[in-house]
């Protein structure tokens, strides 16, 4: 139990734990020095040797890949632009309510080897943490291929005259030898592929600008031309019933399928937190800023993108390699402006790198944490003596062979494959993370803790809105397969087979091992305090930095 002193709860506080008394009293605790294992996982072999530049450019760009890239291409080729940017605002709304409820809870308790599972672990039940932690490693795991297909795609716009498999093998080397090495050396690769993500949206939102006002090589200058011709907003099926029901499913289809451009960026949040030095107060600072970059990046993006691209260009539906489907390639080309196409490629590859780069970052991580707290195999929490959990690294990059499916399929197919079964389990994840957060927050009320290094004013409303709003776009994900006529095996197993293997593990988890455990962990039971002094001791003092015109000014006298 907390030992903080207690305070004069508001009247929304009140509300907030008035149930403790009634429907939650009668669940039974389990005992959370066994959910936690909080001494192991704190003395375990990973180091902190995040900075805080690290840990601010990750959150700004660290998973920014071929989702904003190209796939928005698809998107906005299924709603049109309308759609394309109310989509990206709301679940950029959805994403917000997500990391404010992570950066709530992991800046709290920033352990070495933590992720969400192990949170919900804590928080929650061994049950839901066992499935949160496997699906969170086979669904980071396949995000590895899935950048690295795309990284084949866009190479091959430049038609090399070597087979796509060589292209696969060098993406591959390149992702795991980065990741083999200390940390410091992961935080400042991804520094830099994050910077060269960050001002090339920028770069491209200027070129954007200037073609809207007509400073182009045609000098016409396109303003809302495509939101005329052909129009705001697309049906689905193409030829559909004309009546609403077509663009509604238009839209549907739109959110579904942006949904990867966003999925598991915050969670990237959390797992750098365990490795980042004074996380209880760089993670805030991270988290408030998050909102920002939604704004700038995502939002911004796609309503550049619905300018200067036609909805209906055959580029964005034929499947053409690389940066061809590409819409700020396919904008490029279509202004007459030489040679910036390849730069945009270029740019495309490095983040698909970048992400690539992450994800089997977050993969080895999430491995090496369940084996921490016995959910693997505790060979997979033996780290060498840089700090990296090799064997959970060695496990994880395994499953990037995958990729090669691109020598037998076409890349675009495999491509999809891979988004469909990624943003399933986002919206399992974020599902998940809403209600974790949710018994986190009840929680300090009940035990009054009042040292919390951040809090929402948006909550806990975002997360009961993301519980329903997530849960009805999960079921949505696949309905095009059940449209007349457009039925596909594959596209129905890899939109929904993701919500039967979490279960299988939820519930088999529950039959086997948790027979004997409550449901969940009573919310005056729950662990809030093992492991926080140490890293409150653990804080470094804040060292003011010098202002930028001193430096410059010391540079040049």
């Amino acid at each position: 139990m907390n030992n903080s002193d207690p305070r004069i709860l508001t009247s929304k506080e009140k509300f907030e734990i008035s149930d403790l008394e009634g429907g939650f009293d009668h669940v039974q605790p389990v005992n959370s020095s066994i959910i936690g294992e909080v001494s192991e996982t704190n003395v375990a072999g990973t180091e902190r040797g995040l900075k805080a530049r690290h840990a601010q450019m990750i959150a700004i760009g660290g998973t920014i890949g071929t989702g904003l890239f190209v796939g928005t291409g698809q998107a906005l080729s299924l709603g049109g632009p309308l759609f394309l940017l109310l989509a990206y605002c709301l679940i950029s709304m959805l994403v917000y309510g997500i990391v404010t409820a992570t950066t709530e809870i992991s800046s709290y308790l920033p352990v070495r080897g933590a992720n969400m599972a192990y949170y919900g672990t804590r928080f929650f039940s061994k049950s839901l943490g066992f499935a949160m932690g496997w699906m969170y490693w086979y669904i980071f795991a396949i995000t590895v291929p899935a950048e690295v297909t795309a990284t084949s795609l866009v190479i091959n716009y430049w038609h090399p005259p070597v087979s796509v498999a060589v292209w696969i093998t060098v993406t591959i080397i390149i992702i795991i030898g980065l990741n083999c090495f200390p940390v410091q050396v992961y935080g400042e690769a991804e520094f830099w592929f994050a910077s060269i993500k960050v001002f090339g949206i920028i770069g491209l939102l200027l070129m954007s600008l200037v073609l809207v006002c007509g400073g182009g090589p045609s000098g016409k200058a396109l303003g809302f031309t495509y939101w005329n011709n052909p129009g705001p907003m697309h049906e689905y099926p193409v030829d559909g019933v004309g009546d609403g029901i077509g663009r509604l499913r238009a839209f549907v289809a739109t959110m579904t399928f942006s949904i990867f451009a966003f999925a598991f960026a915050p969670e990237l949040l959390v797992v750098t937190g365990g490795e980042m030095k004074n996380p209880r107060r760089n993670l805030p600072i991270a988290g408030r800023t998050y909102f920002y970059r939604l704004i700038f990046f995502y939002v911004f993006g796609v309503f550049a993108i619905g300018l200067i691209v036609s909805s209906n260009s055959p580029d964005l539906l034929n499947g053409k390699s690389g940066a061809g489907s590409s819409p700020w390639a396919v904008a490029i080309r279509d202004a007459g402006i030489k040679g910036l196409d390849s730069v945009v490629n270029a740019i495309i590859v490095t983040s698909a790198w970048s992400a690539g780069n992450s994800y089997l970052y977050l993969a080895s991580r999430c491995l090496y944490s369940m084996a921490l707290v016995g959910n693997a195999p505790k060979l997979f929490a033996t780290c060498n003596r840089w700090g990296v959990p090799y064997y959970a690294l060695t496990a994880s990059a395994l499953i990037s062979l995958l990729a090669y499916l691109n020598v037998a399929s076409t890349g675009a197919t495999v491509f999809n494959w891979f988004v469909n079964l990624i943003n399933t389990g986002a919206f399992q994840s974020w599902i998940c993370i809403s209600i974790i957060y949710l018994r986190f927050r009840k929680a300090t009320f009940a035990q009054r803790v009042t040292d919390l290094p951040f809090r929402s004013k948006f909550q806990p409303y975002l997360s009961y809105v993301n519980i329903v709003v997530l849960t009805i776009l999960m079921l949505l994900s696949g309905f095009k397969v059940f449209l007349p006529g457009l039925w596909n095996v594959s596209s129905f197993l890899t939109a929904y087979i993701g919500i039967p293997i979490f279960c299988a593990l939820y519930f088999g988890h529950k039959v086997i091992v948790g027979r004997r455990d409550a449901f969940c962990v009573g919310f005056r039971e729950m662990d809030l305090d093992s492991g926080l002094a140490e890293l409150k001791a653990a804080e470094e003092p804040v060292v003011p930095g010098e202002k930028w015109y001193r430096t410059w000014k010391t540079a040049v006298t």
